[in-house]
């Protein structure tokens, strides 16, 4: 049995001092009914036994040193031998039930059996995303200083829903975003300094909905001051019959998050085509014409997601023109989601975008996708805190304390959905502090050389493949042609792209919809696709942008080298001439 009292001494609480001194002044009669009292009085005195098996921190401190080291080689030899390691699992669901009890042990268990079960039930059910050969979705950065960042972050576990949980909490918080903002040339309206500021969310989809539900209370607000109401129950009504006249907006090529936002903030949604001849982009012209349509309707439009970098082709819609269209509307709340591209910001040679940023109320990117921080880290920034806090905050009289009260604090509680958070600037303030902000520059130009590399490769095999968009921030989304063609050079000797980079996310072959020649190669291209998958020695993403079938190959995460692309493109050009081969047989 574990005593964690054993060799303490005891404390004595204020209320029982106030028993104690009180049982000195007042004389009790040994009466019957006074000895319960007496009986319970010396209850107090007696010091309640630990019958506790397990140390109260779960192991003592000499064991969690042997444990943390043992976890931490054992994390460092799974980095190194991660390349060796099929990207994929080779599980079918529910492999993990078959491996793990029905039910929770009865009794304690040592840390080294606990241990091993990681390698023997854990990993085979794992995707690799560090590995060098997952080059589907968008990365999910994992790096040594960031998993130190976690580690104390765990150590220090704090709620921080307001100041006064744990002040440093918050203040390094508003710190490092300031540092970010600046690192991303955001405009100064998203600094703290101002009425602006950035709050560290969990997801991109959370600083969605985060923005759209500021964005409704902003828009209905508004309008009931345009209408002079002040009665608070006619108030009440008159937005719930506004409410249902809310429009929130995106193109087709933005994340679902943003539909899946309108859905819980309990408003209409709509999207805004897109076309290959505008490199999927959202126009501004595309988007006046909606809003017209909207408002011919007797519905408003009340917030917009517009994109640096979209999920299928990496695309970048036509800020300037969306801030002509927004000087006519502007009650429209718009957000920019730059969740995985928005990285590419720390390079002057992108810092162009964020100029363009100055008239949107609010801008996201997550550096747990390419900066080098671990998940989860969503960097929200916006132009008027206020707008958060006005929709957010509710205080009850628990949460209520002199620092929050003299407003001279911030209380990220009220720039969010959820009360708690997690102590997460830790690990951007590592990053950050590990790299510097050349070292981050350097990271996101290797990438994009990378990305250059491969579909530059891709160009070189024209008889094979047609590239659909890109590279754009490293992605290259491509096509498998339905049959041979003659190979084609792009127009240049060495066969690069001849567009400048900031162009190169505009389709390159665009092909007819609905036509055989496109059904034939969506088919061939999905064929590519499924074998290249089940051979699980590279993990891609396939998706469906304008009509083709499409494979996305992207490949930024730390550990991603030139060898494991070429290595890629080969295990791509074998499968297409053997689909193409058989095809031609046929």
């Amino acid at each position: 049995m574990f005593r964690s009292f054993a060799g303490r001494s005891r404390s004595t609480s204020p209320a029982l001092t106030f028993l104690r001194s009180k049982s000195t002044s007042i004389h009790v009669s040994p009466t019957p009914q006074a000895a319960p009292a007496m009986a319970n009085s010396e209850s107090t005195k007696r010091e309640i036994a630990d019958d506790r098996q397990v140390p109260a921190m779960g192991m003592d401190a000499s064991t969690f040193t042997a444990a943390a080291q043992s976890c931490i080689d054992e994390i460092a030899n799974y980095y190194t031998t991660l390349p060796s390691r099929p990207v994929l699992p080779s599980i079918q669901p529910g492999y993990l039930r078959s491996l793990l009890p029905t039910q929770a042990p009865q009794d304690p268990e040592s840390w080294p059996s606990i241990q091993a079960d990681i390698e023997r039930t854990i990993m085979p059910g794992m995707t690799h995303w560090q590995s060098p050969n997952f080059m589907a979705f968008f990365p999910a950065s994992s790096t040594y200083p960031g998993i130190l960042g976690e580690m104390w972050s765990a150590a220090l576990t704090a709620p921080a829903f307001n100041w006064l949980c744990s002040p440093a909490v918050t203040e390094l918080e508003t710190i490092v975003m300031d540092w970010l903002a600046r690192m991303l040339a955001l405009p100064e309206g998203f600094l703290s300094q101002g009425e602006g500021g950035g709050v560290i969310q969990g997801s991109a989809s959370e600083a969605v909905l985060t923005a759209m539900v500021a964005a409704r209370e902003r828009w209905l607000r508004r309008a009931i001051e345009k209408e002079g109401i002040t009665d608070e129950e006619e108030k009440e009504d008159r937005i719930c019959e506004l409410r249902g006249k809310l429009v929130a907006l995106g193109s087709q090529q933005s994340h679902s998050s943003t539909q899946k936002a309108a859905n819980i903030a309990g408003t209409r949604f709509r999207s805004i085509a897109t076309s290959r001849e505008d490199g999927f982009a959202l126009t501004g012209r595309s988007l006046r014409a909606k809003i017209e349509e909207l408002k011919s309707k007797g519905l408003e439009p009340y917030y917009l997601t517009v994109t640096l970098g979209t999920t299928n082709t990496c695309a970048v819609d036509q800020f300037e023109a969306i801030t002509e269209v927004k000087k006519d509307y502007p009650d429209l709340w718009i957000h920019v989601d730059a969740a995985y591209a928005g990285a590419a910001l720390v390079c002057e040679e992108y810092q162009h975008y964020s100029a363009q940023f100055a008239s949107f109320e609010s801008f996201n990117m997550n550096m747990h996708k390419w900066l080098l921080t671990n998940f989860d880290a969503s960097c929200l920034f916006v132009q008027h805190r206020r707008d958060l806090t006005d929709a957010l905050s509710i205080t009850p009289a628990y949460l209520r304390n002199q620092f929050s009260d003299s407003g001279l604090v911030t209380d990220y509680r009220d720039w969010q959905i959820p009360l708690g958070r997690r102590f997460r600037a830790l690990k951007i303030w590592f990053v950050i502090r590990t790299w510097g902000v050349s070292g981050l520059q350097a990271h996101v130009r290797r990438h994009i050389k990378l990305g250059e590399m491969f579909a530059d490769l891709v160009r070189g095999r024209s008889d094979l493949f047609n590239i659909l968009t890109g590279p754009s921030f490293a992605l290259t989304v491509l096509t498998v042609n339905p049959r041979r063609r003659k190979m084609v050079e792009p127009g240049v000797a060495d066969g690069e792209d001849p567009r400048p980079y900031q162009d190169s996310h505009v389709a390159v072959t665009p092909q007819e919809a609905d036509s055989k020649e496109l059904d034939e190669a969506n088919a061939a291209t999905k064929e590519v696709y499924e074998l290249v998958d089940k051979r699980r020695e590279v993990f891609f993403t396939s998706s469906v942008i304008g009509g083709a079938y499409a494979i996305r190959v992207v490949s930024a995460n730390p550990l991603a080298e030139e060898r494991h692309l070429r290595r890629a493109f080969e295990i791509l050009v074998e499968t297409a001439e053997d689909v193409l081969s058989r095809r031609e047989k046929q």
